[in-house]
Order: C-alpha cells, then sequence, then structure tokens
C-alpha cells in the first residue's frame, strides 16, 4: 500500500495527503483481524533454556532498543501519518525530505525491518504458529524492502544508488565507509 503505483490509484478517491493515514490505518485493521483469528499451535518444535534464553531475551532488547534509535534518527517518524494532514489543514506545503544518512542508516539501508525481524526470531519458545508467523514475515519484509528500493531509487536517483553500493541492505557485515549527513 505505500508503494507509488497503489497510491496513484488511491489518489482517485483520496487525497495524497491521507495516504500514510489510509496504510496505518488499513494495516492496523489488518492486524487486528490477523490477532483475532490467530490459532495457537500447542505443538512446540523448541524451547530455550537457560543462558540461551537469556541471550535471546537480549537480543530482543537490544532490537527494540535498535528499533528506536533508527526511529530517532529518522528525524521525523510519523507512523499514524498526521504530519500531511495537519500541513494540509494549515495550509502548508513540506519540502520534499532530502536524502541524509545517520544513525544505524549506516549500517543497513533498513535497520528498522531489521530490528523487527530480530525481535521476531528471538523469542526462546518456537512453536509451529510462531515458526510460520515468522517465516512468512520475514519473507514479506524481503519483499517489501526490495519494493521499497524501487521507490527510493526513483525517489533519491545516483545519491541513493551509491547508498546502495555502500551500505549492505539487511545484514550488517561491513562497516560504515562514509558519514553522509553526519550525527546520530
Amino acid at each position: 500500500m505505500i508503494r507509488r503505483s497503489f497510491r496513484k490509484t488511491v489518489a482517485r478517491f483520496l487525497p495524497a495527503e491521507y495516504d500514510a493515514a489510509f496504510f496505518s490505518i488499513a494495516s492496523g485493521i489488518a492486524l487486528l483481524v490477523m490477532l483475532l483469528f490467530w490459532q495457537e499451535s500447542a505443538y512446540t518444535l523448541g524451547e530455550a533454556q537457560g543462558t540461551v534464553s537469556l541471550l535471546l531475551r537480549g537480543v530482543y532488547l537490544l532490537s527494540l532498543a535498535g528499533f528506536v534509535w533508527g526511529m530517532g534518527a529518522l528525524g521525523v517518524f510519523d507512523p499514524f501519518g498526521l504530519i500531511p494532514i495537519l500541513n494540509h489543514l494549515r495550509g502548508k506545503k513540506r519540502p520534499p525530505a532530502p536524502f541524509v544518512v545517520r544513525g544505524p542508516y549506516r549500517w543497513v539501508r533498513h535497520p528498522l525491518y531489521m530490528f523487527l525481524i530480530l525481535m521476531f526470531w528471538s523469542y526462546p519458545d518456537l512453536t509451529a504458529d510462531r515458526l510460520l508467523f515468522n517465516v512468512l514475515w520475514t519473507i514479506w519484509t524481503i519483499i517489501g524492502t526490495v519494493l521499497e528500493e524501487r521507490d527510493l531509487l526513483a525517489s533519491f536517483g545516483d545519491a541513493y544508488r551509491d547508498y546502495q553500493t555502500e551500505v549492505p541492505m539487511l545484514i550488517p557485515y561491513r562497516f560504515p565507509q562514509s558519514r553522509r549527513g553526519g550525527g546520530e
């Protein structure tokens, strides 16, 4: 729904300022439906004990902290799409966001997705339903990331193309080479 092609279709019915809010509402409804109809499995595939369980919980907490760090690095994080609506109501036109790399975005291009995947996989008990959820969520995230990369290339051009060559997509396997935009 966040893709340009979908937004272009929705623009026939809904002003562009409401795209992000529409996306948030639709995502929330989809999540609520999933939670209401979730069938918990009694079949446990694995259960971490002792030190391994503590390590996994530590990975979860570090991932949560990383997610917050990533949101802060964005500068303005608007998960409900309220800023475009408020700007529209105030008659303000928001300038396009510049391409800036800071914080965890120096290590991976999509740290929020990486930290979410780590959070899901770091749960110490693995049931059949959790395994299915984790696998589907990971596949969904990777597909969404690849599609989002196309939109980012269209928006930022060569600057993003250079960024792609310097910084890995989801797995930080090398040190940052530059500090474009600087700061944490």
